[in-house]
């Protein structure tokens, strides 16, 4: 899994190095990266928006699926796949926004916490022989996995002696130490191995206080789709909040900055979202190209020859009128034996009457 990611985050590095060559500061390449990312994605954000729109628009029919077969979950499961393939609804599609990030924060991290490989992209038997000499100074364990970082941070005084670098190596290691300095904090720097001075502790809080809040504004924007949600939305508004601030606060200082920009440019995205894309109008856009695609079909059946159409509907006449005669011949049938029975009814009582006065 973790090649899979360090693979992911040598991706990413390359466009974060682009931007930084370009502005040559890492948080502002962070910005314009988050916003470039989420451009990106914003495809992937209508389908879940039309996904969760679409359970909304379904919750009563699953509901009548629910009290119908209370008693049998295994039909009721069944009968649930069938209306959601019938009404072309993903169940999971509400949630591929929720895991969506991870991937690409985690490719972040990796970018972060292995510049040499990831973002600048140095021979790694250099970064191998580099590396192992780092490790072995008093104060940077072994297993320490920013040692790269290390390097990056320390350049200046470990240079003379980080000798396997080119030349070409050492300036792109020096010009990238430069601009890790954002409003006065160092990204390069972790907030739980910071001062309190330092000013890194409030990476992790705005992490916390910027998911929450985007994650809270899309529940009041969007109530009936954060209902319908379920599980998925209450791991977006406990889970991921708290979660990030903690990765904040253990990783260096970019990932957790990468965090905060992430939830405002996509708090920016959920009003924009919600005012093209609000459930009412994906529903009444989602059933008016289902009537356009109906009425398409219909166009495209050829009609019958009008010799051939007027031979089936007179069929369909005649067998319509044999059967109404038949209907009318059982109720003349019916209304004959009434009016028989109370002919021989009447005939029987003036017999008897005449007789007994006899």
């Amino acid at each position: 899994m973790m090649t899979i990611f360090n693979f992911f985050g040598s991706i990413l590095g390359y466009l974060l190095w682009f931007l930084y060559t370009i502005f040559k500061n890492y948080g502002v390449a962070i910005i314009l990266f988050t916003i470039i990312v989420k451009a990106m994605m914003f495809p992937f954000s209508i389908k879940s928006q039309k996904s969760m729109a679409a359970q909304s628009r379904l919750a009563n029919k699953q509901k009548e699926l629910q009290t119908r077969y209370a008693n049998d979950k295994m039909k009721y499961n069944e009968e649930l796949q069938k209306l959601y393939e019938k009404e072309g609804v993903n169940p999971g599609g509400g949630c591929l926004m929720t895991l969506l990030p991870f991937p690409i924060m985690l490719g972040i991290y990796y970018s972060v916490i292995y510049p040499l490989s990831n973002t600048l992209h140095i021979a790694k038997e250099t970064i191998a022989q580099a590396t192992d000499f780092v490790s072995k100074i008093p104060g940077i364990a072994s297993t320490n996995q920013y040692v790269e970082l290390e390097i990056v941070k320390n350049f200046s005084v470990l240079k003379d002696h980080l000798t396997m670098f080119s030349a070409e190596d050492i300036e792109k290691i020096e010009f990238f130490g430069k601009g890790f300095k954002f409003l006065g904090l160092d990204l390069l720097a972790t907030p739980n191995a910071s001062s309190f001075a330092s000013m890194m502790w409030i990476i992790p809080v705005l992490a916390l206080v910027t998911y929450w809040g985007q994650t809270f504004i899309m529940q009041k924007l969007q109530p009936q789709q954060q209902q319908s949600g379920g599980g998925c939305m209450k791991v977006m508004l406990y889970g991921m909040p708290l979660l990030s601030a903690y990765w904040a606060f253990i990783m260096p200082g970019a990932v957790g900055f990468y965090w905060i920009i992430s939830a405002v440019v996509g708090f920016v995205q959920s009003i924009v979202t919600h005012k093209y894309f609000s459930p009412e109008q994906v529903s009444a856009h989602s059933e008016a190209s289902r009537y356009v695609t109906l009425l398409e079909a219909d166009q495209k059946i050829k009609p019958l020859p009008a010799n051939l159409q007027k031979q089936i509907a007179d069929k369909i006449e005649a067998k319509n009128q044999a059967q109404q005669n038949r209907i009318n011949a059982q109720q003349a049938k019916k209304t004959a034996t009434k009016k028989s029975g109370g002919a021989q009814k009447n005939k029987g009582t003036t017999s008897d009457y005449l007789g007994s006065r006899k």
